[in-house]
């Protein structure tokens, strides 16, 4: 019994062994625990959902939007890559898995060769080995040191899984916004082309007003002024509809049907709203700041790895086999033959590698916590950004809005008193140019609003 216990407990120190690992504690958060007060009592109604339980197909309302956005997440060549890091790693951590494991080979050969009459007293003769064997090898993982580079391997595929996450995200977010400025631009283009048809028609009242000889040649001017400046936004515009489409077929990764194309502001839905709760903690969530805790964990494991080598290495080798001198007679019995080969190694000596070593791990450690802590700060203020402006942007936008309705009514009362011959030309231009700056700025405005949306979802870890 004492001898089964002796044996028993030794075959669980050779296989569990110890680890230098040093115990993973997450670094306190280099942030408040809530977020602004003025950001935290705009961050939604209790009963708006968080932007982390949300997916993006439930954020976007509108169809054509979500189509464009699944061309891109099977074509974008960036989420491939990201994508194809993922299994690359992941096949990194299978080869260091399989260093725990004992490997078995199995090898056929031949020896054949001549000793020369010099190294013999009999004279020169030939010799031929003929052998087949299998064989076991096996490191084994006393002080932790495989167990240690397992475990990096391991969160760098976490890591680099989160990184991937984080890719499809912000291509969800680029894709949405590249769709809003597409709109956008589409909808000043309209504005421009009206702005022209109007100019146009009263230029040629104007004309026809000077030719009859009640306009005078400065008015019939100033009115092709504003045409001509019309036209210039016209092709503007125009211009940047088709950069936007060339962008979005981008990040498509294929030119986005024309059906789905968007074709106006009104068109395209609204998003859901979101919330970021209270505290900070929610940006623990996010796949960035996760991939920056793998990464420090998997830094963390590299000074146990670190620290193990400073310790003997043992192997066990053992093979088995048959040797004979002819083909013929391999099978025969009387062929069989084994070898048992344990080896421990001591480092002693190495010219001080073994400690910088340690000491590189432990500084990659202290990077990969700077790393993280800065990943929340910037997160932390990113969000907190979004809250305010979004709260500014309501107000702007029902501002805007009642700018623009201001303005309209303006250019039709002093286009009405032109007519009437109360007032001049002047008073059209000017109220004409302010109702189309003001309605450029409602489409800007709005586009800032639906991407200040897109932009907290996304900084609040959503859509994954």
């Amino acid at each position: 019994m004492r001898s089964k216990t002796l044996i028993l407990g030794l075959s669980a120190l050779l296989l569990g062994g110890c680890t230098l690992m040093p115990k993973y504690h997450r670094p306190e958060s280099p942030v408040p625990a809530t977020l602004p007060a003025s950001a935290a009592t705009r961050a939604g109604s209790p009963t708006t959902p968080l932007a982390t339980d949300l997916g993006w197909r439930e954020f976007f309302t509108d169809t054509r939007l979500r189509s464009v956005i699944e061309l891109a997440l099977a074509n974008n060549r960036d989420l491939q890559i990201a994508a194809l890091n993922v299994d690359k790693v992941r096949a990194a951590y299978r080869i260091q898995r399989a260093s725990l494991l004992p490997s078995l080979a199995a090898s056929a050969g031949a020896d054949n060769y001549r000793v020369p009459d010099q190294m013999s007293d009999n004279g020169p003769y030939e010799v031929a080995q003929y052998s087949i064997q299998g064989s076991v090898s096996w490191e084994i993982d006393l002080f932790g040191r495989l167990r240690s580079l397992r475990k990096k391997a391991l969160n760098q595929y976490f890591a680099t899984d989160q990184a991937r996450a984080a890719t499809q995200m912000s291509l969800v977010a680029a894709v949405a916004e590249g769709y809003l400025a597409l709109v956008a631009d589409q909808e000043n283009l309209r504005l421009s082309q009206a702005t022209l048809d109007a100019q146009r028609a009263s230029y040629d009242l104007i004309r026809q007003s000077r030719d009859a000889g009640v306009a005078s040649d400065l008015t019939l001017r100033q009115s092709q002024s504003q045409v001509e400046a019309a036209r210039v936004n016209v092709a503007q515009y125009t211009g940047l509809v088709a950069i936007d489409q060339n962008a979005l077929n981008v990040l498509a990764g294929i030119p986005v049907p024309a059906d789905l194309l968007p074709t106006g502001l009104d068109a395209v839905g609204e998003v859901k709203d979101v919330s970021a709760g209270l505290t900070s903690e929610i940006l623990l969530r996010r796949p960035d700041i996760l991939a920056a805790e793998y990464q420090l964990k998997g830094a963390n494991a590299s000074i146990g790895a670190a620290r193990a080598a400073f310790f003997p290495r043992i192997s066990l080798t053992a093979a088995a086999g048959i040797i004979a001198p002819d083909v013929s007679t391999i099978f025969d019995a009387g062929s069989g033959a084994w070898s048992f080969k344990p080896q421990v190694v001591q480092p002693i000596f190495a010219g001080g590698s073994l400690v910088a070593g340690l000491k590189v791990a432990k500084v990659d450690r202290q990077i990969a916590v700077a790393q993280y802590e800065k990943a929340i700060q910037v997160a932390f203020r990113e969000v907190s950004d979004a809250l305010v402006r979004r709260a500014t942007l309501v107000e702007q936008l029902d501002a805007q809005q009642a700018l623009v309705n201001a303005l309209d009514e303006s250019y039709r009362l002093a286009d009405a008193r032109y007519k009437e011959g109360v007032d001049n030309y002047l008073g059209v231009l000017v109220s004409q140019r302010s109702l189309f700056d003001a309605q450029r700025g409602l489409v800007a405005t709005r586009l800032a609003r639906r991407a200040n949306q897109i932009a907290l979802f996304k900084v609040l870890g959503g859509g994954v």
